[in-house]
């Protein structure tokens, strides 16, 4: 699995732990819901004005939001 597919991943697992829909995101991180759901889904990877406005909407540092996409990419690679 790639880097933005697991990006999507993780930031679909937190929004939903938070109980905010993509909608809700988009707005707190002023974007918009399509690309929120492009990200969920790994079709586009964030840019960085993107991902700190996601991470602050989100009440994340931006680090720990790509700190868990490396962890989980180290996982990826120690399995092949």
């Amino acid at each position: 699995m790639n880097s933005e597919a697991i990006f999507g991943q993780i930031l679909k697992s937190i929004r939903k732990k938070q109980k905010v829909s993509q909608e809700e995101l988009a707005f707190r991180s002023n974007l918009d819901r399509t690309y929120i759901s492009m990200l969920e889904r790994g079709i586009h990877q964030p840019t960085l004005n993107s991902l700190l406005a996601i991470a602050a909407a989100l009440d994340m540092k931006a680090a720990e939001l790509v700190g868990l996409v490396e962890d989980q990419l180290n996982k990826q690679s120690g399995e092949s």
